[in-house]
């Protein structure tokens, strides 16, 4: 008997999970919508474990750039991230091209075209910004790198060009997000530019 039962409610789990992703409601981990819309693209490569806490490198920083301060970073890194949602919803990253190192632009465009060719639309509404903090800094060669966690709220859903019918996620739910986006530029006063989009565990050096 415990058998049986213990069949029917695999069975039955098996159904809800097969009807939930035929409805849309759970999406694959490498589609475009996880992680706010944006897959995880990782571009990073043996990244060194600095010295000293965060701080101290802002302070490094700091030295090479009497301008850096770290509320104007984040304001900036802040529109940066609201540009990038923008252009990826729109499925052309040309308008955000100088946000973005040369491997995350080819690699979301890629995956917009994609959308374009399958005639979907990620729609990112109502984006709010909980909380911006810098969680990671560190120094490669020339570039500096910044780690930015941010935690999100946004109604995030796929829409189908042509009817316009929503084919993934929900138009009137909120979901709760955390991202981490790395920011780099070479040193001294220069422009910060995305160069790595990372979501869920994620390990601060």
């Amino acid at each position: 008997m415990d058998i049986i039962l213990l069949g029917a409610l695999l069975f039955w789990m098996y159904r809800l999970l097969t009807k939930q992703m035929q409805a849309g409601e759970i999406t694959a981990p490498d589609s475009p919508m996880a992680y706010g819309g944006l897959r995880q693209y990782d571009t990073w490569e043996g990244i060194p474990i600095g010295v000293g806490g965060k701080d101290d490198k802002l302070n490094v920083i700091r030295e090479m750039d009497c301008s850096f301060t770290e509320k104007r970073f984040k304001d900036a890194v802040l529109e940066k991230f609201l540009q990038i949602q923008d252009a990826w919803t729109d499925r052309d990253l040309s308008g955000a091209r100088n946000l973005l190192t040369d491997e995350i632009y080819e690699a979301m465009q890629q995956d917009a075209e994609k959308l374009r060719v399958q005639k979907r639309i990620n729609k990112l509404d109502d984006i709010a910004v909980r909380s911006l903090d810098i969680t990671e800094v560190w120094q490669k060669g020339n570039q500096t790198f910044i780690t930015v966690r941010f935690n999100v709220s946004m109604v995030n859903y796929t829409v189908d060009e042509s009817s316009g019918e929503v084919v993934a996620g929900r138009e009137t739910e909120h979901v709760k997000l955390t991202e981490y986006w790395t920011f780099t530029r070479s040193a001294g006063n220069n422009p910060w530019r995305l160069s790595a989009i990372n979501s869920g565990s994620h390990m601060i050096r």
